[in-house]
């Protein structure tokens, strides 16, 4: 089997407990997965049903109670703290609902922070025309939008070029009508650097785009579908 025919992520029976006693709670419960490399999958679920613990684990933030994570092939529950540090420094962007910009840098010097570190980053003039802000470079974040500082948000997340992008309820704090830009940068970003992106979402309409739809419950994958015909995000029902 070649690299290219190994899934970005393979999951097998990840368990997550936090406390114990009568305070524990079980944030994940058997989980197995397999992301293919390059998809778009998303994943929807109420609050509590895993979602965020599911990605923490998979982006190298978070150790699972049991259970094992491969990223492409090597083991990631394997590794120590150091190269858990160098997994996410080098192959995975995160993108999260506050946009945690640098208030006295402009959008380019934002996203120059991460460049500065990263092995084979594009430059962040680069990054900054991928989300579509050419014109805004030397903008200052008061000077911006929300939807304009969480476009900077996923420019500073792309720019060191990751094999994965993690995106935490990136539209939750928009309107439908900015939330959609965002998604369409986050669309391009999946489509030009064949990016395997995973987006937590409370909303269902956002599923449409989707390669992949993960329905999670109760620290569960309930049920998983594929999308044939993925939508735009301008065709979505917000």
């Amino acid at each position: 089997m070649n690299r290219a025919d190994y899934p970005a992520f393979r999951a097998e029976g990840l368990t997550k407990v936090y406390g114990s006693g009568e305070a524990t709670v079980y944030a994940l419960r058997g989980v197995d997965l397999e992301v293919a490399r390059g998809a778009m999958v998303v994943l929807l679920g109420p609050s509590g049903s895993g979602k965020s613990t599911l990605l923490n684990i998979l982006g190298g933030l978070d150790s699972p109670t049991s259970g094992r994570v491969f990223f492409d092939r090597r083991e990631l529950t394997a590794f120590d703290d150091r190269h858990l540090t160098l997994f996410r420094r080098e192959h995975v962007g995160f993108v999260f609902q506050f946009y945690n910009l640098i208030p006295s840098l402009t959008a380019r010097e934002n996203v120059a922070l991460v460049t500065e570190i990263s092995q084979n980053p594009m430059s962040p003039e680069k990054a900054l025309g991928l989300v579509g802000l050419e014109q805004r470079m030397d903008h200052f974040p008061a000077q911006l939008s929300g939807g304009e500082q969480q476009r900077v948000a996923i420019a500073r997340a792309i720019a060191k070029q990751p094999n994965v992008l993690f995106c935490d309820e990136p539209t939750g704090a928009l309107d439908s009508q900015t939330g959609i830009v965002v998604l369409e940068a986050i669309a391009r970003v999946n489509s030009e650097l064949d990016t395997t992106t995973m987006i937590i979402t409370h909303n269902a309409g956002i599923a449409a785009m989707a390669d992949r739809v993960l329905y999670m419950a109760d620290g569960q994958i309930q049920r998983s579908e594929t999308n044939p015909e993925p939508c735009a995000p301008e065709e979505l029902s917000w």
